[in-house]
C-alpha cells in the first residue's frame, strides 16, 4: 500500500509541473456561458426549466470538450516515461506494473472528477445568477455530473492503453479527436450510441427530465451504466494485460 501511495504522490507531482492543469476549467467556464444564454420554454415547469439549461450545458461540455480532455489527461500521464527511457528507469524500481497502471489511471480519473465538479459548480452559479424559481434540483445536478464522470472511466482506460502503446504525445490525441467528432451522429442511434465510448459521457449527462432527448439520449440511465460497466471492465483488462507484456 505504501508503495502505491508513493506512486500516486509521484504522479501528482508530475501533473503539478505540467501545464495541463490550465485546461481543466476551460470547458466548465464555456459551459457556464452556454447556461447563461440558454432559453428554456416559457411554459416549462421549474424542474423542466433547469433540466433544459443543464441539458444545454452538458451537451456542449460532453459532446466534444470532455472526451478531448480525457485524451489529454491520458497522454500527459505517460509523457514523461516516453521521454529519455523513462519507462526503464521507472520499472527498475521495486514497483509492480499493476500498481503503476492503477496510479496513472487514478490520476486521470481524479482530473476528470475535478472537471465534473467545476461543471456542477457552474450549473449552480447559472441557477442563482439567473434567479431560477424553486429550489435547486440537486438530485438532477449530481446525477448528471456523477454520471458523466462514471461514463468517462471506460474512455479513460481506453485512452490510457493507447497512450501506453504509442510513444508520441500527439498521435493518441489526434485519434481521440477524430473519434470524438462523430458524437453528434452516433447519439442519434439508440442501438449503437450506448456502445460508443466517446458518446457515453454525453448520453449519461443529459437529464432525462429534459424534453430534448432523442436517440440514445432518451435511454434509461440504468441501462447506460450497465453498458459503461462492461466497457470499463473490458478496457481496463485489455490495457493492463498489454502493459504487463509490454517490452521496455
Amino acid at each position: 500500500m505504501m508503495a502505491f501511495l508513493r506512486l500516486l504522490s509521484t504522479e501528482r507531482l508530475k501533473q503539478a509541473k505540467s501545464r495541463i492543469g490550465w485546461l481543466i476549467p476551460i470547458s466548465p467556464l464555456l459551459s457556464l456561458a452556454v447556461g447563461l444564454l440558454s432559453q428554456p420554454p416559457e411554459e416549462a415547469s421549474q424542474s423542466e426549466s433547469f433540466a433544459v439549461v443543464l441539458s444545454s450545458m452538458s451537451f456542449f461540455h460532453a459532446m466534444l470538450l470532455l472526451p478531448i480532455l480525457v485524451g489529454l489527461f491520458a497522454s500527459n500521464v505517460c509523457r514523461y516515461e516516453h521521454m529519455g527511457g523513462g519507462w526503464k528507469q521507472l520499472l527498475s524500481l521495486p514497483v509492480t506494473r499493476t500498481k503503476l497502471y492503477a496510479a496513472k489511471y487514478m490520476m486521470i480519473a481524479w482530473q476528470i472528477a475535478i472537471v465534473q465538479a467545476l461543471l456542477a459548480a457552474a450549473a449552480v452559479a447559472v441557477f442563482y445568477v439567473r434567479k431560477m424559481p424553486g429550489e435547486l434540483p440537486w438530485d438532477m445536478l449530481l446525477s448528471s455530473a456523477l454520471g458523466g464522470w462514471v461514463a468517462c472511466l471506460p474512455l479513460a482506460a481506453l485512452q490510457l492503453g493507447v497512450s501506453l502503446a504509442w510513444s508520441s504525445f500527439a498521435a493518441p490525441l489526434a485519434v481521440n479527436i477524430a473519434l470524438t467528432l462523430p458524437n453528434i451522429l452516433i447519439v442519434n442511434s439508440a442501438q449503437y450510441g450506448p456502445f460508443y465510448p466517446w458518446a457515453q459521457p454525453m448520453i449519461a449527462m443529459i437529464p432525462r427530465e429534459s424534453n430534448d432527448t432523442f436517440g440514445a439520449l432518451g435511454l434509461p440511465l440504468e441501462s447506460i451504466m450497465i453498458t459503461v460497466a462492461g466497457s470499463f471492465a473490458a478496457f481496463v483488462a485489455a490495457g493492463l494485460i498489454y502493459f504487463k507484456r509490454k517490452a521496455v
